[in-house]
C-alpha cells in the first residue's frame, strides 16, 4: 500500500489544468492576489545570473536562508506498522476490539488514503499510528517511524489534522498562527523566521486576502468560510513543516470544488516528500486519483490495500463487479458496510472478503515490503535514528502567549468584558440610590450600613461565581485537543486563563465599591474606603476561584449549578448576616471557616464600627437594645476587631485553595480523558 515516490500510482499525471499549491515558491505574488494554484516541480529551472541555473527548491542565498530560517525540505518518513490491534475499555468491564491485526507502510512522497463503512476503524487506526490515542486504550503491535518505535516524539515529528476543526474565534487569521507559531515551532527560531513561515503559509495557502479576518465570532462580521477554516488547521499543522502529516477525513463538510483543493494541496506537499496518511469519506473519482494508495478498512480489518486501480481487479475477482458510470469507492464502500436487517450476512460478506485479501498476492507483496522494513531496523545499530534536535518553548514564553490570546478572547467578546462592566454599574447605582440618607450613626443606622456591606459582599460573590462555570466546559474541547499535541501542560493553561481576566477583576469591585460606597455614605476615611476596595476585590476573586473549581470538577454548567447552589447556601447561612455565629450549631457551625462571605462581613464590619463611640441611643426599646459604641455593634454580632488581617488572610488562602483545587480537578478530567 505504499509507494517509494510521489510520482508513482493511478491518477498522478497531473494536466496543466490541474491547480495544485506551490508549496515553497512563497514569493509568487500571484497566490496573494487570488485563490488560484500553479504547481512548481522541482524540475522547473529558474535564472539566478546568466549561465547559472537553479532548482526552484534550492536555496538562492544559503547563508540569508540560513539567517532568516529557509523553508527547508522536510526530513524523509517512513511508517511501518505490523500486527496492530487496538482495544478500550467499554463500562461494564469488558475490552471491545476496533483494529484487528492491521499491518501497512506509509514511504516518504505517499498520499495514503484510509477508507472503509463508519465503525470500521479508520480514526482508530490512525489515532494509533500518530501515537494519540485515549487514555485507557491499549494498543498492541509494533509501529515504527524511521527505525524508532513511535512515542511522544510524534507531536513534534508529525502533524495532526483533526475532523472538526476548533479555533479560538475571536482571533484573526494572523493572530491565530502567529501565536501558534511560538507555542509549536523550535525556541531557537528566530522572531523573522517565524514571520517569514507564517507568511509563507499564508501566500500558499491563499489566506494571504483574510489575513486579519476573524476565525468566527459574535458580532456579525466576516469570519471565515468552511473551506478557509480547513485550510487554516492546515497551516497550523505545517508550521513546524512535518515529514509526516495525517488528516483525519480533511474534505469533510466542503463542497466538491473546495474538497478538490484542499487534496490538491497535500498531493503538492508529498511532491515535496512528506508522507501524508488520510481517512476520507467516499471521494470522488477525481480525487481518488491523487492518491497513491488506498486501505479499505472493514470490521477492524484489512479488506484491501494497494492501488486505487488494484481495488477493482481485486473486488472482481471476488464477484464484486462495480457498475459502470458508478464512482468505485462508493461502491466499496457499499460492499463493506453493514445493512440493516442483515448485519449477519454482511458481517459473514466481509469476513470472506478480509480473510481472501489475507491470502491474496497483493497481501503477500505488501508483508514481504513490512517485513523487509523491519529487518532493516533489526539489523541496524542499536542506537535510535535521529530526529530532529527539537527545543521546546520555554515555560514563561508559552504562559506570555496564552495570556495574550486570552486576553484578545476577554477584550473582544462583550459577555465577558463590557456586559459585565455596564451590568455592574447598573446594579451599583440603584443600590447606592436605595441606601442615599439611610447610613448614619444611630441605632437605625447600624442595620442600614450592615445592609450597604452585603449589598458588596453579595454582587461581588454570587453573579461573578456563576457566571464562570460556563468558561471551562466550553474550551474543554480545544484544550484537550491542544494539550494533547503537546502545546502547553494544564497549569500553563489554568493560569494564562485566570491572568487573563485579572484586569476585569480588578475594574469590576473596584468600580461597584466606588459608587455604592459613596451614595450609601458610608464611613468617609480613606483608610476605610481603601481597605473595603481591597476586600471586595478578594471577595470577588475567591468567588471566582471556587467557581473555576466547581467548572473544572464537573465539566458541565447544569451539573456544576446544582451542586453548587446548596453549597452556596451553607456558605451564606454561617457567613454571620442571618444568624449569629455563636447560635449556630457545632455540627454545622465549622462551615464558617469556608465561608469567605463571613471573613468578608466581618473584615468590613470591623473598618466600619472600630474606633466609633459615639453612636445615640434615643428612641431605643427593650426588644432593641441601645448599642452606643462600635465595640457593642461588633459584639452583636459575634465579631473581635482584632480579627481583621486573620480575616484578610483567611481570603487569601481560600483563594490559593480554590485554584489548586480546580487545577487538580482540571488534571484528573484531562488524564481521564
Amino acid at each position: 500500500m505504499s509507494s517509494s515516490n510521489g510520482n508513482g500510482g493511478a491518477g498522478l499525471e497531473i494536466e496543466d489544468t490541474t491547480k495544485i499549491p506551490s508549496l515553497n515558491n512563497s514569493s509568487n505574488p500571484s497566490s496573494i492576489a487570488d485563490s488560484s494554484y500553479e504547481l512548481a516541480t522541482p524540475a522547473d529551472p529558474i535564472i539566478v545570473d546568466p549561465g547559472i541555473t537553479r532548482s526552484k527548491y534550492d536555496p538562492l542565498y544559503p547563508e540569508v536562508e540560513e539567517l532568516f530560517g529557509g523553508g527547508g525540505s522536510p526530513a524523509p518518513c517512513t511508517l511501518v506498522w505490523r500486527d496492530l490491534s487496538v482495544h478500550v475499555k467499554q463500562k461494564d468491564g469488558r475490552m471491545k476490539r476496533l483494529v484487528n491485526n492491521v499491518s501497512g507502510i506509509a514511504k516518504p512522497g505517499s498520499l495514503v488514503a484510509l477508507m472503509g463503512p463508519s465503525g470500521a476503524g479508520k480514526t482508530t487506526l490512525m489515532s494509533a499510528l500518530a501515537n494519540r490515542v485515549p487514555v485507557g486504550t491499549i494498543t498492541d503491535g509494533e509501529i515504527s517511524m524511521n527505525g524508532r518505535p513511535v512515542g511522544d516524539f510524534m507531536h513534534r515529528e508529525s502533524g495532526y489534522m483533526h475532523q472538526d476543526d476548533l479555533f479560538v474565534d475571536n482571533l484573526t487569521v494572523m493572530e491565530h498562527l502567529t501565536i501558534m507559531a511560538r507555542l509549536r515551532m523550535d525556541r531557537r527560531t528566530t522572531t523573522i523566521a517565524r514571520r517569514r513561515r507564517v507568511n509563507q503559509l499564508l501566500r500558499q495557502l491563499a489566506l494571504y486576502p483574510s489575513r486579519y479576518t476573524r476565525i468566527g465570532g459574535l458580532d456579525g462580521r466576516k469570519t471565515l468560510s468552511g473551506g478557509e477554516r480547513k485550510r487554516l488547521a492546515f497551516a497550523t499543522e505545517l508550521l513546524t513543516d512535518p515529514g509526516l502529516l495525517f488528516c483525519d477525513e480533511p474534505t469533510t463538510g466542503l463542497d466538491s470544488f473546495s474538497a478538490q483543493k484542499l487534496v490538491a494541496l497535500l498531493r503538492a506537499n508529498v511532491v515535496q516528500g512528506k508522507t501524508i496518511i488520510c481517512t476520507i469519506h467516499q471521494p470522488s473519482s477525481e480525487l481518488m486519483a491523487l492518491f497513491d494508495s488506498l486501505m479499505l478498512l472493514a470490521e477492524g480489518r484489512v479488506a484491501y490495500a494497494g492501488s486505487a486501480a488494484g481495488a477493482l481487479g481485486f473486488f472482481k475477482s471476488l464477484g464484486y463487479h462495480c457498475p459502470l458510470m458508478y464512482n468505485p469507492t462508493d461502491y466499496f464502500i457499499k460492499v463493506l458496510a453493514m445493512t440493516p436487517g442483515s448485519e449477519s450476512a454482511s458481517r459473514h460478506a466481509v469476513k470472506s472478503i478480509c480473510d481472501r485479501f489475507a491470502v491474496s498476492d497483493a497481501a503477500k507483496e505488501l508483508d514481504m515490503e513490512i517485513h523487509l522494513e523491519f529487518h532493516l531496523i533489526e539489523n541496524e545499530d542499536e542506537r535510535p535514528r535521529t530526529t530532529r534536535d527539537f527545543k521546546s518553548p520555554f515555560f514563561f514564553t508559552k504562559l506570555l502567549w496564552l495570556i495574550y490570546r486570552y486576553l484578545l478572547i476577554v477584550i473582544r467578546d462583550p459577555r465577558i468584558q463590557v456586559v459585565r462592566i455596564v451590568q455592574k454599574l447598573a446594579i451599583a447605582l440603584t443600590a447606592g440610590l436605595c441606601f442615599i440618607g439611610t447610613v448614619r450613626l444611630t441605632q437605625a443606622g447600624i442595620q442600614d450600613v450592615q445592609g450597604a456591606l452585603f449589598i458588596i459582599i453579595a454582587e461581588n460573590t454570587f453573579s461573578p461565581m456563576y457566571g464562570v462555570l460556563h468558561m471551562f466546559p466550553e474550551e474543554f474541547p480545544l484544550f484537550t485537543r491542544e494539550l494533547g499535541a503537546g502545546l502547553y501542560t494544564t497549569p500553563i493553561y489554568y493560569i494564562a486563563r485566570m491572568t487573563a481576566l485579572l484586569p476585569g477583576l480588578l475594574v469590576e469591585p473596584t468600580l461597584f465599591t466606588l459608587v455604592v460606597y459613596w451614595l450609601a455614605g458610608l464611613r468617609l476615611t480613606a483608610h476605610a474606603f481603601g481597605l473595603t476596595v481591597l476586600l471586595s476585590i478578594l471577595v470577588l476573586n475567591v468567588a471566582i476561584a471556587c467557581g473555576a473549581f466547581f467548572s473544572c470538577a464537573f465539566g458541565s454548567m447544569p451539573v456544576a449549578i446544582a451542586y453548587l447552589v446548596p453549597f452556596d447556601y451553607a456558605l451564606m447561612m454561617t457567613s454571620g448576616i442571618f444568624v449569629r455565629l455563636s447560635s449556630i450549631p457545632k455540627f454545622i457551625s465549622w462551615i464558617r471557616h469556608l465561608s469567605w462571605l463571613m471573613y468578608s462581613n466581618e473584615a468590613m464590619t470591623i473598618l466600619q464600627w472600630d474606633g466609633i463611640d459615639d453612636i445615640p441611643c434615643a428612641n431605643t426599646t427593650e426588644v432593641r437594645p441601645c448599642l452606643s459604641t462600635g465595640e457593642e455593634v461588633l459584639d452583636r454580632y459575634d465579631f473581635e476587631s482584632y480579627r481583621f488581617w486573620p480575616d484578610v488572610f483567611a481570603l487569601l488562602g481560600l483563594y490559593a485553595a480554590f485554584h489548586l483545587l480546580a487545577l487538580l480537578a482540571l488534571r484528573f478530567r484531562t488524564r481521564r480523558k
